[in-house]
């Protein structure tokens, strides 16, 4: 009698485990009819792969949205939940300035702490990527450096970070700062070295610097991006923005060079317009824009038009320079439509577009499209359409990043 043995796998063979999918169930990608959202590997797909195990959600017929990126934010200069500071007149930058280091010595709670706090909440209503302004200055050392690295740690795989060493006290004129520039380069922390009106505020002044060759200097060095704020108007902030442009072509950083703010561009005439966003977009220099105000917000869409990306971001949340903010993407891109008198669907749109769409250009991150082959990186709400959710900014009932859910009702999960 013949007799048949079991099968047994070799010892040591590697069995595959079966795919794992998650099926979000009944969503309106940007308000169209209900349909599933299916997620493979951080990715959507079209279909469950064969053999998959099938994890799913309930979207009970919410609006699908792509969640957000913030292109510019300051966590460490954050009083966000913290007790309310009362803040005093301020004229200029160098006030203002002098209001931050009060502001920071008053605050019982570490920055590490503040802005994993700040970050979270930001998370939590949709953010998936941001780009993170901290000071460094003798008043602060690397600490703001170091406390929003460490927040960004903790966030790893819910909100990518991109970090910039931020001279908010100039580097020209405030003793050390170059010195701490090159040591936070050199950290392997940061992404990005920053820089603040080198026509104005940081104006050389008899001290023999030169802000940008310093700055361009050792983002070449230590192959780093570049951040520079330009808050000057008229010549003086545009002066800076060609010299911005000529060093970024003459050290091939195309990409990798950003100028956030602009406010001499937001005042432009038509042609004149042209011209410098032709230059910007000829160089490889991106903008952002936080709109602050009707005459501050860059005119997004005709840039764009010719080349030059633009993102949006909150700025200062609840610091020493204003007391407002929340690190809402959605209702920053509300402010941005009310800053432009936004009236029409399509005007509405393309203010969640700069949040959506222009900040992960900005960053180098694929666009959530809600398609098979992009990220599975959604936010699901109650309203009819994407306009409507621009100007409601309804509560973010679920946030899933890379397929995974990591909030809901606007609270980690």
């Amino acid at each position: 009698m013949e007799r048949h043995l079991p099968r047994t796998r070799p010892r040591g063979a590697h069995v595959t485990p079966p795919p794992t999918a998650t099926l979000f169930h009944d969503v309106r990608p940007f308000g169209a009819p209900p349909r599933d959202l299916i997620a493979v590997d951080g990715e959507l797909v079209a279909e469950i792969p064969r053999g998959a195990v099938v994890e799913r959600v309930d979207g009970a017929g919410r609006l699908a949205l792509p969640t957000l990126v913030d292109a510019h934010v300051h966590p460490d200069k954050t009083s966000w939940g913290e007790p309310w500071h009362s803040r005093r007149p301020a004229h200029g930058i160098a006030e203002y300035v002098a209001g931050d280091v009060e502001l920071a010595r008053a605050l019982p709670t570490p920055v590490a702490e503040r802005a994993l706090r700040l970050m979270s909440h930001a998370a939590a209503q949709g953010t998936r990527a941001m780009r993170a302004h901290a000071d460094v200055a003798p008043a602060y050392g690397l600490s703001g450096i170091e406390g929003v690295a460490e927040a960004a740690r903790k966030l790893a795989g819910i909100v990518d970070v991109e970090l910039v060493a931020f001279p908010q006290h100039g580097v020209v004129r405030t003793p050390g700062v170059a010195e701490l520039l090159a040591e936070a380069a050199a950290s392997g922390l940061v992404t990005h070295i920053g820089g603040i009106d080198p026509a104005g505020f940081d104006a050389d002044g008899g001290h023999g610097g030169d802000q940008l060759g310093t700055v361009f200097g050792l983002a070449e060095k230590h192959g780093l991006g570049l951040d520079i704020h330009l808050h000057d108007r008229g010549e003086q902030g545009l002066a800076p923005l060609r010299d911005i442009a000529a060093r970024t072509r003459a050290l091939g950083l195309r990409g990798r060079v950003n100028v956030g703010h602009a406010f001499a561009v937001a005042s432009l005439p038509d042609r004149a317009l042209d011209e410098t966003a032709d230059l910007l977009a000829e160089s490889g220099v991106s903008l952002t824009t936080v709109a602050l105000s009707p005459a501050t917000i860059l005119p997004f869409r005709r840039l764009a038009e010719r080349g030059v990306p633009v993102g949006l971001g909150s700025d200062g949340v609840r610091d020493s320079w204003s007391p407002f903010g929340d690190a809402d993407m959605l209702r920053r891109a509300w402010l941005a439509a009310w800053a432009l008198e936004a009236r029409l669907d399509e005007e509405l749109e393309a203010c969640f577009r700069l949040a959506a769409d222009g900040g992960a250009e900005l960053l180098g991150l694929p666009r959530s499209d809600l398609r098979p082959g992009s990220p599975a990186d959604f936010m699901l709400v109650d309203g009819e359409c994407l306009p409507q959710a621009v100007v409601d900014v309804p509560r973010r009932d679920l946030v899933v990043r890379a397929g995974r859910v990591v909030a809901r009702d606007g609270h980690l999960v």
